[in-house]
C-alpha cells in the first residue's frame, strides 16, 4: 500500500502540504437513506461522489459514519471522531440545531454539506436554494402565469428556502402568496409527488385554477408529470411544470423537464475546501462561513406560456 502511494505521489503531496494544512482524515456522517445509489437519491449521491473525488485528489482518508435511522446521532459521531482522531467532520443534509450544537462544541471542525446553521456556529455549504427558486418562479411569471402551485414536502431547511424563493418572486411582482396554492406531499419521492397531484386532481380537476406547478424537487416533478398524464392533462400545453435539482431522469421524462440546476457536483469539493481553510487559519475567532453556490435555470420542454 505504501509503495503504491509512493508511486502515485500521494506521500510527496501530503508531505509538501504538511506545513500549511493538516486535513488528513475526515469523518463523513450521513443518514441511512442518503447512502444508496438509486434514481430517487441522485442529489445526495452526486454530492457524496463529488466529496469522494476531492478527497482522492487530495489524499484525504474518509471515515464513513452511516446512521441507523433517519437522523444522525451527535454523540455517536463525536465518539467515532475521537476514536479515529479525525481532522474534520462533514455532515450531509442533517442540520438540526441540537446536532450542530453538540458537534460544534467538539475539537474537530465541522462543515454541514447541503444544510444551514442559523445559529452561525459552524461552516455550511449549500446551493443558492432561495434565489434559485425565485429565478425559476420569476420565469414562470414572466411567461404570464399567475396561478402557480408549489408542490413541496416537509423537508430540511434547504427545502424551506425554495418556498421562500417562490414567495419572494410573488411579492416582488405584487402578487399575494395564496395558502391554497401550496401542496405538501408526504415525502420527496416521485410516487409521493404523483400521489399528491392525483389527490388534488380528484378533488379539483382544474388544480385550483393553476396554469403552472413549481416543484421543490425534480423527484416530485417527475411524479407530477405522471399524474397529469394519467389525468389527460398535456404538459406544457395545458400545464407547465418546473422542477429543482436537475437530476438525469428529468432529461428523459415526457416531456423533458425544465428545472433549476443545483450544483450538486461542486458542493462536496467546496465542503473540503472550507475545512482546509479553517484548519490552515487556526483562528479560534474566525466566524462561521456560509458558502452558497449559484443555481441555474435549465429550460427543456415542460414549460410554456399559459393558454389564453
Amino acid at each position: 500500500m505504501l509503495n503504491s502511494a509512493q508511486r502515485l505521489g500521494y506521500l510527496e503531496r501530503r508531505r509538501s502540504r504538511a506545513t500549511i494544512a493538516t486535513l488528513r482524515t475526515i469523518l463523513l456522517a450521513i443518514t441511512s437513506d442518503a447512502a444508496p445509489h438509486s434514481d430517487v437519491n441522485l442529489v445526495s449521491w452526486t454530492m457524496l461522489n463529488s466529496l469522494r473525488q476531492e478527497c482522492e485528489r487530495l489524499s484525504i482518508r474518509i471515515v464513513p459514519f452511516v446512521s441507523a435511522g433517519s437522523r444522525i446521532d451527535a454523540n455517536e459521531v463525536r465518539r467515532m471522531a475521537q476514536a479515529e482522531n479525525v481532522d474534520g467532520i462533514v455532515i450531509l443534509n442533517d442540520d438540526r440545531p441540537e446536532l450542530i450544537r453538540v458537534l460544534a462544541a467538539g475539537r474537530a471542525p465541522l462543515v454541514i454539506l447541503n444544510g444551514e446553521d442559523p445559529s452561525m456556529l459552524v461552516d455550511t455549504v449549500t446551493g443558492e436554494n432561495r434565489f434559485g427558486a425565485r429565478q425559476g418562479t420569476e420565469h414562470l411569471l414572466s411567461l404570464g402565469h399567475r396561478r402557480i402551485l408549489h408542490l413541496t414536502w416537509k423537508g430540511r431547511t434547504t427545502i424551506r428556502r425554495r418556498y421562500d424563493g417562490y414567495a419572494d418572486a410573488h411579492l416582488a411582482a405584487g402578487l399575494a402568496v395564496s395558502p391554497e396554492m401550496i401542496v405538501e406531499a408526504e415525502g420527496y419521492e416521485p410516487h409521493q409527488g404523483e400521489q399528491a397531484i392525483r389527490q388534488l386532481l380528484s378533488q379539483n380537476g382544474n388544480l385550483r385554477g393553476a396554469t403552472a406547478i413549481f416543484c421543490a424537487a425534480d423527484n416530485l416533478a417527475l411524479g407530477c408529470l405522471r399524474a397529469l398524464a394519467a389525468f389527460g392533462m398535456r404538459v406544457p400545453e395545458e400545464m407547465s411544470v418546473l422542477g429543482f435539482d436537475d437530476i438525469v431522469p428529468g432529461e428523459f421524462s415526457t416531456p423533458p423537464l425544465s428545472t433549476v440546476q443545483l450544483p450538486t457536483d461542486r458542493l462536496g469539493a467546496a465542503a473540503i475546501s472550507l475545512l482546509e481553510q479553517r484548519l490552515v487559519a487556526n483562528d479560534s475567532l474566525r466566524p462561521a462561513y456560509r458558502l452558497e453556490l449559484g443555481c441555474k435555470l435549465v429550460l427543456r420542454g415542460s414549460v410554456a406560456p399559459p393558454r389564453r
